[in-house]
């Protein structure tokens, strides 16, 4: 059920921290698609957002309970590895099919197709269930096809990826069985785009929930009889379970738009009007693939390293990006609000949005960097020290999770940026240049230096080339996508860096006078939010602004 809303200005944590343009006269649209009217007001993105988040949260909290119990039945030796090298099959699929590539296709051809629905010459057919008769089958057909496809070859992507590992065949078995995810992922990835473009959260914002219970209930059934290959299992059921939970939402947006509907050729002519071009389905795949590509740079080096390399690696990455996937919760849920005022040429509204959403993304992302930073022996500690885990995996593990942490700001501006490049829905290449000159420069950099630091150094080069791709997706925003204000932006993330650096320097210095890791973690948290939350109130950062409004209204009313 949508909840009610109130009108746009009321006051929330996503209040427009720059001044927003008020909606246009007559804006009267209640169907929550992000028009001008009340489904997308700040109470509507807000609530949005934090159901998104809360979910998403939940999802992330069973991930790491998933690499938890990888880590206490596994370890961090050379059956881990193998797994963590199938385990790129779904990394990619991921990236592809649910959070990047396919929603920046089908996001905004669903908003044009919604917008659509008001045209007077369409007002006898429904361009929505068009759009999926024409690219429904089609995709089907073609992701069971990539899916056949990689388990036939799975002998050699196993070579091309990891060709140091000790055990190919475990690998190659792992990757039979998660290669079943390129279907199950694309059909989870386009069922959450039709249902955010309708501006329906729930189910999309709850398939890592589903994905990661398959997982983990098929490692406690399967394990002691299968292994690691339990786990490569348990992404073939879990990718089954994301898709389950969200058809009968769909399924009832569809059914519920077809009152009125008529079949044949109007269907036929609505379907190729939303159609989307060769063009934008290349820009969109290229640059997620290249965007992926660090994880592939990464594994093929670290395949070279003593056993465990890789271990090491994958729980310091999934623990660092925490916060990074938190922070983008945000943009998720405004893409669509993007894509429709654009569409209807409202590029000052876009602007305004995309202002909003990388502020407080950045605020988000860089408080989480500096408890990830501070407390990484901690965290480690607590989640990952068990079983075979031990205490050397735990040092090698937080020390490589340091190091990501100064990426963390890269990759959360690069995830909010892309957005704005590709919700006009038409095709561009400037983010794959991009990201094709990061991940080179991720390459050579990494090169380099795992000769000299090892693990350290590969993630070091993971940093460095993905704040090389947000410098480059920032500075073009002006001439190339959204018109943001680039001073405005600069200004506002410099402040709220500045904040992050001192909160990070606070927490170091509480977590190294407590020795009990939980004590020692609290200490840390507290003082790093309190410093960082004092210096952007200090600096005047607008994203945090409301927030301290609303904290100020609720203890007046309290007294």
């Amino acid at each position: 059920m949508k909840p009610t809303l109130p009108a746009d200005g009321d006051e929330t944590l996503l209040s427009p921290a720059l001044p927003a343009q008020q909606p246009a006269p007559g804006g009267t649209d209640k169907s929550g698609d992000g028009g001008d009217g009340p489904g997308s007001s700040s109470t509507f993105l807000a609530r949005a957002a934090l159901l998104t988040a809360v979910l998403s949260a939940a999802g992330s909290l069973l991930g790491l309970g998933r690499d938890q119990a990888l880590a206490h039945l596994f370890g961090a030796g050379s059956e881990t590895d193998a797994f963590l090298v199938a385990w790129t099959v779904p990394e990619v699929a991921s990236t592809l099919l649910i959070e990047d590539g396919l929603a920046f296709m089908l996001v905004p051809a669903f908003s044009a197709a919604i917008a659509a629905r008001g045209v007077p010459e369409l007002r006898d057919q429904d361009p929505v269930r068009a759009l999926v008769a024409s690219s429904l089958p089609r995709l089907t057909l073609a992701f069971l096809a990539c899916a056949v496809l990689l388990m036939i070859g799975a002998p050699q992507l196993v070579a091309l990826l990891a060709p140091g590992l000790p055990d190919p065949q475990l690998a190659v078995d792992c990757t039979r069985l998660t290669a079943t995810c390129v279907l199950t992922f694309g059909l989870a990835g386009y069922c959450s785009a039709a249902l955010r473009a309708h501006s329906s959260y729930l189910a999309p914002a709850a398939i890592y929930v589903a994905y990661n219970t398959g997982i983990i209930g098929t490692l406690l059934v399967l394990a002691d009889r299968w292994g690691v290959r339990a786990a490569a299992a348990g992404v073939a059921v879990g990718g089954c379970l994301m898709v389950l939970v969200q058809a009968p939402s769909l399924r009832r947006r569809l059914t519920s738009a077809a009152h009125g509907v008529l079949a044949g050729g109007k269907d036929a002519k609505a379907a190729k009007r939303q159609s989307m071009d060769l063009a934008l389905i290349a820009t969109v795949l290229l640059f997620a693939l290249c965007r992926q590509a660090q994880v592939f740079i990464e594994r093929f080096l670290a395949s070279s390293l003593p056993s465990g390399a890789i271990s090491h690696l994958n729980y310091a990455q999934k623990v660092a990006q925490l916060p990074m996937v938190l922070s983008l919760m945000l943009c998720t849920v405004t893409f669509p609000v993007v894509a429709k005022a654009l569409a209807r040429g409202d590029t000052e509204r876009a602007r305004d949005r995309v202002e909003r959403d990388v502020a407080l993304a950045a605020c988000i992302v860089l408080f989480g960097a500096a408890v990830v930073f501070a407390c990484a022996p901690q965290i480690i500690q607590l989640l990952f020290q068990r079983g075979a885990f031990t205490g050397e995996d735990t040092a090698a593990t937080a020390a490589i999770m340091r190091v990501y942490s100064l990426g963390l700001l890269g990759h959360c501006l690069v995830g909010a940026l892309v957005r704005s490049y590709f919700s006009a829905g038409r095709p561009t290449w400037y983010p794959v240049a991009s990201m094709a000159a990061g991940m080179t420069l991720t390459a050579g950099a990494g090169t380099w230096a795992v000769g000299a630091w090892g693990v350290g150094g590969i993630a070091a080069a993971n940093a460095l080339g993905i704040t090389f791709t947000a410098v480059l997706l920032l500075t073009a925003m002006d001439r190339r996508s959204v018109p943001v204000r680039i001073p405005v932006v600069l200004l506002e993330l410099g402040k709220t860096l500045l904040a992050a650096v001192a909160a990070t320097a606070a927490g170091l210095l509480c977590v190294a006078r407590i020795d009990q890791p939980l004590e020692s973690f609290a200490a840390g948290c507290l003082a790093i939010g309190g410093v960082f939350g004092f210096l952007l109130w200090a600096l005047n950062v607008q994203a945090f602004l409301p927030a301290v409004r609303i904290a100020t209204r609720k203890l007046r009313n309290a007294r």
